[in-house]
């Protein structure tokens, strides 16, 4: 089981009980100690994270897994804290520069400064004393007058939408980050002391002091302090006058609200960055190892277990997670309380969807972890695509909250968008996605052009398309035996985004479809142009699959490659000019009332030869493969008919049908790819002897499992697949519905061959 992120398997809990049993005259706290040191659970100063383990210890104990030594009896008069002696503050009012030097004063070990600061915080602060949350330090403020207020700084909020979202955080970026933000969990001025611009003073000298003091008591220098106003009581003018950052209001919720009750009420959230490069170093993708355990203690059971049994939840959460997505699969297209198949079932899984630890990034993240395992895999020197893409969610019909904006400002429509990153091989063949993100719009800033031409890259939203970037960077960065290929559409074409693949030559390579005719440097002409100009190298030969209105079809397309140099744009003159390769593909014969196919590609990889521009043409054509996976997901999966009140739970919701129907993808691409490998890697022995017995009406089916392309079409015919010469081999609309009824003939198998 995994708890605080380390994996409590079989093994450590006898080695734990093993331990306690050595006869050693051991303490609980001793204990921990010896646990973090087999983990290597260590704060960045290198001292051991004692009180997380205890935590997890007291659980296990809880849970009846281990038996934890006797605790030591401390009288509870000598634990009990001193009451705070009645304090004396200065009456002051003038101007600040009549105070005299002021300075912050740590309190953290001097028992007398202490109690004067609690004495301050009870007898003035709303909030009292405390308790404070995790490595925290309290200041008095002091000048030649006297003690003039406090303050203190604490744990950060542990989820903050707003927060979250201006830094441009992932799930497993902000488990792994969190550490390098502190709250401003006290700040007061006591009320007989007014002095104009006070309190935006002692702010500023906290932003230089608190780096440096917290780097001595706990090893290293925080990056951004973040802070809570009530403005029904406070208007917050003294961290707008120190140049700390508004980020909107809170949801209303503390840090105990489980049940959305939103009690606490709304507060202003400000943040100050305490060092230049703050946002580099929130962002930093975190190594796969720190978000999940890295070795199993068994072998995976299924593909529930090998997609999800890694999940950073407990055990309870993690085992309901592996049912429901097992139910999924066998009823891909029923609604929840029909993929469940009970009362109980489905309650729990309300209950486990609406459950705070339950979000979209958490459940997906061993889902990265086994594509990535898929992709090591690969033979050296292959090559990996990667294309992203966005779609949107449609929830208009049905009343859920916590939705935004989707289309258009005149559409009115309620939804999410969710935008993913899949990997597959240069066939097609999908192995899973590296990453994915689901959000929803703010219906505030909707629609306002303006207001986002002025924001920076890491506000925007199109930041989706370099954080994606950056979770495929670091699967290159672990696998530099492999080419990975991150590809876009039009969308894509953001200079920012090419900028930061220049950054790191070995890092993963680009191959985008231009948007922007561009200035190119030392030419008269601007990209589109330019690359016109060139010669025609070649012509290739195209398979177009279906779309809406339009039928599969071959293209001809007329290939021209260049190596060029792009200017940057004259809003980001600080970034430098850009050496890319390009290559258009022009159709030519195009039948009559079709638009004819004209790509335009900007990538990294060398283009030499018109071998190399008809690779990289060929490339390009598999990013439908990710269209048509979001649109079998909405289909398939019927994601827009799941009724659960609000968007937090659609959410987690959609990252377990993501998984499912990717599963199914991959099945029948797999099985036009390796049509004669056995179909047992997909399909259970009863499952596959009932669609057999079923399909042949033989109710004694063979020894040996079919193929896994038969089995593939057995299904489809389930699900309406005709199999006609004419009709090319099964797609995954008619495998959903054909998985439906497997599921049923399954059951039925089972009962009938098991007897009397």
């Amino acid at each position: 089981m995994v708890i605080a992120g380390r994996d409590f398997n079989d093994e450590v809990i006898a080695r734990i009980r093993a331990t306690v049993r050595s006869g050693v005259d051991l303490t609980r706290g001793a204990l921990a100690r010896v646990v973090c040191g087999w983990f290597d659970w260590r704060h960045a100063d290198g001292r051991p994270k004692e009180t997380s383990c205890r935590i997890v210890l007291n659980k296990l104990e809880r849970r009846g897994l281990i038996e934890l030594p006797a605790a030591r009896e401390v009288s509870f008069l000598a634990r009990r804290p001193r009451p705070a002696e009645p304090m004396q503050w200065p009456q002051i009012e003038a101007g600040l520069s009549k105070l005299g030097r002021i300075e912050l004063v740590v309190v953290n070990g001097d028992k007398a400064l202490s109690r004067q600061w609690r004495a301050m915080m009870q007898a003035h602060h709303p909030l009292g004393d405390g308790p404070l949350c995790g490595a925290q330090l309290r200041y008095l403020i002091r000048s030649e007058q006297g003690i003039l207020g406090g303050l203190s700084f604490s744990a950060a909020a542990w989820r903050l939408g707003v927060r979250d979202e201006w830094i441009g955080w992932s799930e497993g970026t902000r488990a792994a980050r969190l550490a390098l933000i502190v709250g401003n969990s006290r700040f007061l001025i006591v009320p007989s002391v007014q002095v104009k611009n006070l309190a935006s003073h002692v702010l500023g000298l906290a932003s230089r002091q608190l780096a440096g003091d917290w780097q001595r008591h706990y090893g290293y220098k925080p990056v951004l302090i973040e802070s809570f106003v009530d403005s029904s009581r406070y208007p917050g003018a003294c961290y707008r006058a120190a140049n700390w950052t508004d980020l909107g209001m809170t949801q209303g919720r503390g840090r105990q609200d489980r049940a959305r009750q939103g009690q606490v009420g709304r507060k202003q959230v400000f943040v100050y960055p305490l060092q230049r490069n703050w946002r580099k170093l929130l962002t930093a993708p975190p190594e796969l190892a720190r978000l999940m355990p890295s070795v199993r203690a068994k072998p995976p059971l299924d593909w529930a277990e090998e997609e999800f049994g890694r999940c950073r939840l407990s055990e309870r959460l993690t085992q309901r997670l592996m049912s429901m997505a097992r139910d999924f699969w066998a009823r891909p297209m029923a609604n929840l309380p029909e993929a469940c198949g009970s009362a109980t079932k489905m309650q729990a899984a309300y209950r486990f969807l609406a459950n705070d630890d339950v979000l979209f990034e958490t459940l997906l993240q061993p889902h990265y972890a086994a594509t990535e395992q898929r992709i090591s895999e690969l033979g050296e020197g292959s090559v990996v695509l990667v294309p992203q893409d966005t779609t949107s969610v449609n929830y208009t019909q049905l009343s859920i909250e916590g939705l935004g904006p989707i289309g258009t400002t005149a559409d009115g429509a309620q939804g999410l968008h969710l935008h993913s990153s899949l990997a597959m091989t240069v066939q097609g063949v999908p192995l899973g996605f590296v990453d994915a993100q689901c959000w929803a719009r703010d219906p505030q800033t909707f629609g306002k052009k303006a207001q986002r031409h002025a924001l920076a890259i890491e506000q925007k939203e199109s930041y989706r398309w370099l954080k994606s970037y950056q979770a495929v960077a670091a699967v290159q960065k672990r696998n530099p035996q492999l080419t990975v290929v991150s590809m876009g559409d039009r969308e894509a074409d953001i200079y920012e985004l090419f900028a930061q693949a220049a950054i790191e030559p070995a890092g993963p390579k680009l191959l985008i479809r231009a948007q922007h005719d561009r200035q190119v440097q030392d030419e008269q002409a601007r990209l589109f142009e330019a690359i016109q100009r060139q010669p025609i190298a070649g012509y290739q030969i195209v398979k177009l699959p279906r779309q809406k209105n339009r039928p599969a079809r071959e293209a001809k397309l007329a290939i021209r490659f260049a190596a060029l140099t792009l200017c940057a744009p004259q809003d980001k003159a600080h970034l430098s000019a850009l050496e890319i390769w390009t290559v258009l593909a022009k159709e030519e014969d195009t039948p009559e009332g079709v638009e004819p196919i004209e790509w335009r590609l900007l990538t990294t990889l060398a283009v030499q030869s018109f071998e190399q521009a008809c690779e990289k043409v060929a490339w390009y054509t598999q990013r439908w493969g990710i269209e048509v996976f979001h649109r079998t997901l909405k289909s398939g999966c019927r994601i827009e008919d799941r009724r659960l009140g609000h968007g937090d739970r659609l959410e987690a919701c959609l990252a377990i049908d993501m998984v499912v129907a990717w599963r199914i993808y991959h099945m029948v691409k797999l099985g036009r790819e390796v049509p004669e490998l056995p179909c047992d890697v997909y399909f259970e022995e009863a499952e596959w002897k009932a669609l057999v017995a079923y399909s042949t009406k033989n109710p004694v089916p063979p020894e040996q499992a079919p193929s896994l392309r038969e089995a593939i079409r057995m299904v489809a015919k389930i699900g309406g697949f005709l199999g006609r010469k004419s009709d090319g081999e099964p797609g995954t609309e008619t495998l959903w519905r054909g998985l439906q009824h497997l599921d049923l003939m399954t059951d039925v198998w089972r009962v009938m061959a098991s007897g009397p």
